[in-house]
């Protein structure tokens, strides 16, 4: 019997120490981090700023379609050089875009004659007219407005105030 009670006490101990054993922690199964959807953006490449058949370039700054504004000397109705290119950029739309319509509004400063500077106005929109003619516009694209001395865009009588109204607007009624 004694070995019976051994027996006994043994599997009570082996049920002690089983009862007793730590399990190892399940380690908790990482959340998996919510999915962020993106929206998708669409992008576009920015335009070239020297395509000037490109009507994006309107609105970009380093392209010389968004410059529209071209200044004259004194008494004078012949181009600058330095806005030949303005001119050139714009006559190069024009020729792209057939259902362009521009048309040139040609202003003065107020020294002279109403008269003469309504005719010195529209010299200088017939002076951009006849370059963006000669580079590919159509005639029937361009219109000429003389609006002489009547809209200025300064209004002091000083020389810097006059060169700013000594110009050619060149403003699309159509793109």
């Amino acid at each position: 019997m004694k070995t019976a009670w051994r027996l006994i006490l043994a599997m009570m101990i082996a049920l002690a120490l089983a009862a007793c054993q730590t399990t190892p922690k399940a380690e908790p199964e990482p959340t998996p981090e919510p999915e962020v959807t993106k929206p998708e953006v669409e992008t576009a490449p920015a335009p070239d700023p020297h395509d000037y058949t490109d009507s994006r370039n309107f609105d970009n700054p380093e392209s010389l379609l968004s410059k529209r504004v071209i200044y004259f000397d004194f008494d004078k109705s012949t181009v600058r050089p330095e806005y030949r290119g303005i001119v050139s950029a714009h006559a190069a739309y024009a020729a792209a875009h057939s259902s362009a319509r521009v048309t040139l509004e040609g202003h003065a400063d107020e020294r002279g004659t109403r008269e003469y500077n309504l005719g010195l106005a529209e010299r200088r929109g017939n002076a951009v007219q006849g370059l963006m003619s000669a580079q590919g516009a159509r005639g029937s694209q361009l219109v000429v407005v003389s609006y002489g001395e009547e809209r200025p865009t300064c209004r002091v009588s000083d020389e810097d105030c006059w060169s700013l109204n000594r110009r050619v607007e060149v403003v699309y009624t159509a793109r």
